[in-house]
């Protein structure tokens, strides 16, 4: 992996597993990517924007 791929790859802070997008939820509007292990979530809230971090 380079440098530059590893400097914008979002990860788990619990199992460094990369987070995948979650295309289950309601919203189309907000960005959700999540652990495959669920142990922590990463929402992008556009009407905020900011990024909401959830650990499980």
């Amino acid at each position: 992996m380079s440098l530059f791929s590893r400097l914008f790859t979002e990860k788990c802070p619990k199992c460094q597993q990369k987070l995948v997008l979650d295309t289950n939820k309601q919203s189309y509007s907000m960005v959700v990517k999540v652990c495959p292990e669920n142990h922590y979530e990463k929402v992008y809230h556009p009407a905020l924007e900011s990024f909401i971090e959830i650990e499980k």
